[in-house]
């Protein structure tokens, strides 16, 4: 059976996340179905990652399949982008090998948590509003640790099912955007669920100056999800990126 990616990226405020759930609306729901409307068959897809409820995607990837090739992509393009409404953009429909899986072969993932310290009406649905100012130079110095770090169970969701927490981190700091404000960019081949919210919340911590370097060291090393700061809210979180060891086009 053929096999295509779907490119595409959405705004996550009004789903439960990306993961088809029994009661509440989800990103792959609304492709699930547009694709079973344009394809005039039941069509399940499997995304890259899973993304929390509320957060965004700059890009995501899923696969699907098909009994006959897709003769004209770009007309199918168009027609999934007038099913799904305004908050999901499908970019591209891009054939790949029987054997490739938008999930297990992707090689790393990028997400961005953007930040404003200066109150603001246009920044406000994909930015977190910080009333304080942050000493980035110190959320700098504890972000440099993960890159040393393998186990992650102090930044994971409680009672997951993830079966291990061991993920490798290969960028983790914040930039200044401007005065008012900045960026936490983190890339690792894999994500635990809430991982990013709960390292930028307990960064934030470091910020603040609520916790030193060290205590940031000890939290890392206890492997206790209550050791760490809270969850961030997911309106400011994106998934910038995906990377896979063949092209995409």
């Amino acid at each position: 059976m053929p096999r295509y990616f779907l490119k595409l990226s959405y705004n996550g405020a009004p789903y439960c996340g990306w993961q088809r759930q029994p009661a509440n609306p989800s990103v792959q729901q609304v492709l699930e179905e547009a694709l079973a409307t344009a394809l005039r068959c039941p069509t399940p897809i499997t995304g890259a990652g899973r993304t929390d409820t509320g957060v965004n995607a700059r890009v995501m990837y899923a696969h699907f399949d098909t009994a006959e090739p897709i003769p004209d992509r770009r007309r199918l393009t168009g027609s999934l982008n007038g099913i799904v409404g305004r908050d999901i953009a499908v970019h591209d429909i891009i054939p790949v090998a029987d054997d490739a899986h938008a999930r297990f072969d992707a090689t790393s993932r990028t997400y961005r948590y953007f930040a404003h310290t200066e109150r603001s009406p246009f920044l406000y649905p994909f930015s977190w509003h910080c009333h304080h100012r942050l000493d980035v130079q110190a959320m700098n110095e504890a972000a440099e640790r993960l890159l040393h770090v393998s186990d992650f169970t102090s930044f994971s969701k409680l009672h997951s099912n993830a079966r291990t927490n061991i993920c490798h981190v290969t960028r983790a700091r914040w930039e200044q955007l401007d005065d008012d404000r900045l960026v936490f960019v983190i890339t690792a081949d894999r994500f635990l669920r809430n991982m990013v919210r709960a390292v930028v919340g307990t960064l934030v911590e470091v910020g603040r100056g609520k916790l030193s370097l060290s205590e940031f060291e000890q939290i890392i090393e206890r492997r206790n999800r209550c050791a760490a700061g809270e969850s961030m809210p997911g309106h400011a979180l994106f998934l910038w990126d995906i990377t896979y060891p063949y092209p995409l086009h």
